[in-house]
């Protein structure tokens, strides 16, 4: 598995996770979309975890800062 998330995205996608927690446990989200928003955090978490996101693969999407290619 390649890394494709870089440090920023996969930062963003922590903190949206931990707020969308939150949010879940003090009871600020109604209950069934709350589930459906605490599975997202779960997933956001868990790419965050791994650097690696299966929804950017058949886009071409790379987050990742790339070391400098040959200047022509």
């Amino acid at each position: 598995m390649i890394k494709n998330m870089g440090l920023s995205d996969r930062m963003v996608r922590l903190v949206l996770a931990m707020i969308i927690t939150g949010l879940y446990f003090t009871n600020n989200l109604p209950q069934s979309e709350g589930l459906v928003f605490l599975a997202i955090a779960g997933i956001f978490m868990f790419t965050s975890c791994i650097s690696f996101c299966p929804i950017y693969g058949p886009f071409g999407l790379d987050t990742t800062k790339k070391k400098n290619k040959q200047s022509r």
